[in-house]
């Protein structure tokens, strides 16, 4: 392969991609387009896209039309400065990651072939393509059900409000030492596995898993049963020695949580946290707000809380009382292990 030959394919590429060759520097597409050069400028950094330096010609009729349709969101209030930032870098992070993947999937896809170059430009001829529309699909899927749950019993009147939800932390246990006698190859599959597993489970349930953060899962479920069930079957599967799935433990709690570009935010999300950090190794704990959802609500005085029998069954679970334990954020945190119920 020639030097000249590598350059050639990455404009080949750049054309499949994005349309045309770059006409435009950066002044004269936030020009055409009638957007301020700064906030341009700062649209591309919150995205995440390279730098381009005065007189580069590096961006195509696709960024002047992504541009155009930005101010036009912004005319319409879509993009205000609040939310701007924060939604501009989601979009950004998201499709960078899922970006990485695919092109790492098609260049191992291409380098199977007699000839990576001509492999690699048939599969962005055809797999492109249908991946674009099946994102779109995926996306408008998500939307419809995104619309359902906010929409259909609350109104919109409740779009952005705070809601009652569980929280759910599950996390693998000991990965750090566990990963280290694994391969790459090995650690990624066991990871995915893991998270395949868990996303499956929290689907089944009526759940939503918000993210994945390495080891760890987080997942909410407006049922504070399906969520108990969920964290439960997870750390059942991890103590049996014949299924592959890793050994974990989990926190759950129940109450107020703020919804937030998909993410969650608010005192129940770092209560479900603490939560899974002091649990033990194969074990659920939930904290006072979910025992009370699904066994009735607790004395407030202190005497008739310590006064609790150790043990009670609710919603076809069984609860034993921890002492209250002191983490990072909260002096008494009361937690229940959560377990099945023994057999009469």
């Amino acid at each position: 392969m020639t030097d000249e030959e590598p350059a050639d394919l990455v404009e080949d590429v750049d054309r499949a991609l994005l349309g045309s060759n770059p006409t435009y520097t950066r002044e004269q597409v936030a020009d055409r387009a009638g957007v301020p050069l700064q906030v341009a400028e700062e649209l591309w950094q919150q995205l995440g896209f390279p730098h381009a330096a005065d007189g580069d010609v590096a961006f195509t009729d696709a960024d002047l039309e992504a541009l155009e349709r930005t101010k036009e969101l912004i005319s319409l209030g879509i993009l205000t400065p609040d939310s701007q930032a924060a939604l501009v870098r989601t979009w950004g992070r998201s499709f960078a990651r899922l970006a990485e993947w695919q092109v790492g999937l098609l260049a191992g896809r291409a380098v199977e072939g007699d000839d990576p170059e001509e492999r690699l430009t048939e599969l962005m001829d055809v797999v492109l393509p249908n991946v674009e529309k099946l994102q779109a699909y995926i996306w408008r899927r998500h939307l419809a059900s995104a619309s359902n749950r906010l929409l259909g019993e609350a109104g919109i009147d409740a779009v952005g409000a705070t809601s009652s939800t569980a929280v759910v932390f599950v996390d693998i246990v000991g990965y750090t030492g566990q990963s280290k006698t694994l391969t790459d190859h090995e650690r990624v599959d066991w990871v995915e596995y893991f998270e395949d597993e868990m996303t499956r489970s929290v689907v089944e349930h009526g759940g939503r898993v918000i993210k994945t953060i390495g080891d760890e899962i987080l997942f909410v479920a407006d049922d504070p049963v399906a969520a108990a069930e969920v964290a439960l079957r997870a750390t059942e599967r991890g103590a049996d020695d014949d299924d592959r799935f890793p050994l974990v433990r989990a926190g759950v709690a129940y109450g107020d949580v703020v919804s937030r570009l998909g993410d969650v935010f608010g005192p129940t999300v770092n209560i479900a946290s603490r939560l899974t950090s002091v649990a033990r190794p194969g074990t659920v704990l939930v904290d006072r707000g979910l025992h009370e959802m699904m066994s009735g609500p607790i004395a407030e005085d202190t005497s008739a809380t310590d006064e609790l029998p150790p043990y009670s069954d609710a919603g076809g679970f069984r609860f034993r009382r921890m002492p209250r334990r002191s983490v990072k954020g909260y002096s008494r945190l009361e937690p229940f292990v959560l377990r099945r119920p023994k057999e009469r």
